[in-house]
């Protein structure tokens, strides 16, 4: 995260982290290159409007815009609340419907440092012998998949996934400039290093996952949503991960694995059904919906 500083150094090392020149910059933002130097020196106050022109171009998250905006004098705009706030019950509950839909395949919702929020019922089978340390809340989902006493030990191709998610985690890391996802990285990478494995191939449009459940193979495709459109910092950094059956043996196993039952209104979170019984601390499960 870069430190607080006068808006114009804030924008510069911005423009620095995207390896983007002022000339660069005032093109796409459609001013002078004198304009850029004079913000990023001070000797120009950038109105609120161009504040957020300059960070729109430089792909900078919500929440470090609104740090831009005060940095300048002016008022934040995007709003942040936390999950549980009352006036997100509607974002929480479209949320539970999205990765309900997916039963009975996985499917789960993380924040922007790979905390757990909510996960289904079938994403249950990730918890199979895993150390419940995993499991106290925070629970990371980062940690869970790379962690040898997570479900690591059960993925068959551990070394295609941790060659795919690491690179990734590092650009989350440098991109966002948060000292969390850095320390996340390096413990993550520390379990093993990346370049013993083979790079992904750039082909591949999701991350296939093989994964040992009870003497079954499992073979998945991972896929992430987010809510590019979100102007609430809160929901704007949820991403929703599903887990796709890669063949008929998977999407079989989970139709009779999983017990989907008619809807109702939502209850209490309730654990996982497969893997676990009885409360699953830090684990949020949806829950299906009962007769």
């Amino acid at each position: 995260m870069i430190e607080d500083g006068p808006v114009g150094v804030l924008l510069r090392e911005w423009r620095r982290r995207r390896k983007i020149s002022q000339l660069d910059l005032a093109i796409r933002a459609d001013v002078s290159p004198r304009h850029i130097s004079f913000v990023e020196t001070g000797r120009t106050i950038p109105s609120s409007a161009m504040v957020l022109r300059l960070a729109e171009h430089l792909s900078v998250p919500l929440r470090e815009r609104n740090r831009l905006l005060v940095a300048a004098g002016h008022a934040p705009i995007y709003r942040q609340r936390p999950f549980d706030d009352p006036d997100m019950v509607r974002v929480r509950e479209a949320l539970e419907q999205f990765v309900r839909a997916h039963e009975p395949y996985p499917a789960l919702a993380v924040d922007r440092r790979w905390n757990l929020v909510l996960a289904n019922d079938a994403a249950g089978i990730f918890l199979d012998g895993v150390d419940s340390a995993l499991l106290r809340p925070p629970v990371n989902m980062m940690r869970l998949g790379l962690h040898p006493r997570g479900f690591a030990s059960r993925v068959t191709n551990l070394g295609q996934v941790r060659a795919h998610l690491l690179p990734r985690l590092a650009r989350q890391a440098a991109q966002s400039g948060d000292p969390e996802l850095h320390a996340l990285y390096e413990e993550l990478v520390s379990y093993g290093s990346p370049a013993d494995h083979p790079q992904p191939d750039p082909a591949e449009i999701a991350l296939p996952i093989h994964l040992e459940y009870r003497g079954t193979r499992l073979c998945f495709i991972n896929a992430i949503t987010t809510f590019g459109a979100a102007f609430d910092i809160t929901l704007a950094e949820i991403a929703v991960e599903t887990y796709l059956p890669a063949d008929t043996e998977t999407a079989r196993f989970l139709a009779a694995e999983i017990d989907i039952q008619a809807p109702r209104h939502p209850g209490p979170v309730r654990p996982a059904r497969c893997g676990r019984t009885g409360p699953v601390p830090g684990w949020p499960s949806v829950g299906s919906r009962g007769r």
